[in-house]
């Protein structure tokens, strides 16, 4: 008798107290749930397995990424509805621990032992990247970096696009193009930087290339642009020496430790500071800091998660520490502008663009699902299927707002106190001519 989907609902509601908001297709065919609402396809028994020794988040992050778990309908609908009972409701191993003392519950876990079958626990998809601690020493960092980002270059064109932009983007519309919107975020960094023919601008964290050729097109700065990635540091160059801009860009592997000829008027930092860890933050602002003139301005473009009332409790989110930026840390906003203020920066202007990420997320996954077969080729079934959970679900945490991502601006003000601020900074909100 096809039953394993009523057993498994049955099993997973007396385990986690709720309702199962979803509907749930098992091996067997059989299926149960609510009439209409996503489907989470269990493909076999190992899935089980995967969930019963990592419950929570990893576990079922093992199971997609390995193919064993599915979702059929709106993906965005399904991971909000299994948001409420992975990602919000704090599933440690001290929480499980004090289910466990049910009976209820210890016997949910014995079903789903029958249910899964050999009681033996699969080894984590190849993708996974599991180290202990966050040291963030350079070469830690330039592993981190090298997981990541050098995943292929013609993956991140199917994910990114023709700008090969791998930050939020800054919407005028809902509806404009992908393109358009990035290259509005571009100018918007240059303009806050006050960026003119004749500056020196150090761009931390260079990605492909973009801000560097963008700032030095349109506003006439020497560039150097600096990664960790052998494989971005190539195409950069090549898109660079293609625009005829060799003599005013130029793109190194380096860290940021290691830059040694400074100073600069201004330096842009986008979407890199999350790279850096919480116990090397200040150091991280020292460094850019001492490399800036007196007066010289820095744009920190930076992801950041929500505070909590006990921020010793804080924990890196697992799918992301094994799957997408090893190493990687978010931090309050607030703790950002206090860590920049330290080391000796006076901060301008803060502005949250939370939803422009949520926008442009949901354009990464729209690219990646148009080309699913050739991203698969390119980069290896189990790695494309991290980068569209991982975007889908980041998508939704910006737009509910679990996580935010803000533009700091800051300036290395000299003693006399002259900041070279406009009255009225804000005029950078919008283009001239505009």
């Amino acid at each position: 008798m096809a039953d394993a989907a009523v057993r498994l609902k049955s099993l997973l509601e007396q385990l986690l107290g709720v309702p199962l908001p979803v509907r749930i297709r098992a091996w067997d065919g059989s299926q149960a749930g609510p009439p209409g609402a996503p489907t989470l396809v269990v493909r076999n028994r190992r899935a089980v397995r995967r969930l019963l020794f990592k419950p929570g988040e990893l576990g079922l992050a093992r199971a997609w990424v390995a193919g064993d778990l599915e979702i059929e309908g709106d993906l965005y609908a399904a991971l909000d509805l299994l948001a409420g009972l992975v990602w919000e409701r704090g599933d440690d191993a001290r929480s499980l621990a004090q289910a466990l003392r049910d009976p209820e519950v210890r016997a949910a876990v014995r079903g789903l032992v029958r249910l899964g079958g050999v009681p033996l626990p699969p080894a984590p998809p190849p993708e996974e990247v599991r180290r202990p601690g966050h040291l963030h020493t350079k070469r830690t960092d330039k592993r981190a970096i090298s997981h990541h980002y050098d995943v292929g270059n013609d993956f991140y064109e199917i994910v990114l696009g023709p700008s090969m932009v791998y930050s939020c983007a800054y919407w005028p519309a809902p509806d404009s193009t992908l393109e358009t919107a990035q290259r509005d975020k571009l100018d918007l960094v240059c303009r806050k930087l006050g960026l003119k023919p004749g500056l020196r601008l150090l761009d931390v964290g260079c990605g492909w290339g973009s801000m560097a050729m963008h700032a030095a097109r349109e506003y006439g700065v020497s560039v150097v642009g600096i990664t960790l990635s052998q494989e971005q540091a190539a195409f950069a160059r090549k898109r660079v020496a293609d625009e005829g801009l060799t003599d005013r860009v130029e793109i190194r592997v380096q860290d940021y430790r290691d830059v040694g000829d400074g100073p600069y008027d201004a330096v842009s930092s986008i979407g890199m500071a999350e790279h850096v860890g919480a116990e090397r933050y200040l150091e991280y602002a020292d460094v850019l800091n001492r490399l800036l003139k007196p007066g010289g301005r820095l744009l920190n473009h930076q992801i950041a998660r929500r505070p909590q009332r006990d921020e010793s409790s804080y924990e890196v989110d697992e799918f992301i520490d094994a799957y997408v930026f090893p190493d990687g840390e978010l931090q309050p906003v607030g703790v950002t502008v206090a860590q920049l203020e330290r080391a000796g920066f006076e901060v301008r202007d803060v502005e949250s663009i939370r939803e422009h990420y949520a926008l442009t997320l949901r354009r990464w996954v729209a690219n990646l699902e148009a080309e699913w077969a050739r991203a698969v080729k390119l980069s290896g079934f189990g790695r494309a299927r991290v980068w569209r959970l991982y975007m889908a679900a980041s998508a939704l945490a910006f737009e509910r707002n679990r996580i935010g991502v803000n533009q700091v601006l800051a300036v290395r003000t000299p003693e006399s106190g002259a900041s070279g601020m406009a009255l009225r900074a804000r005029k950078w909100s919008e283009p001239e001519g505009r």
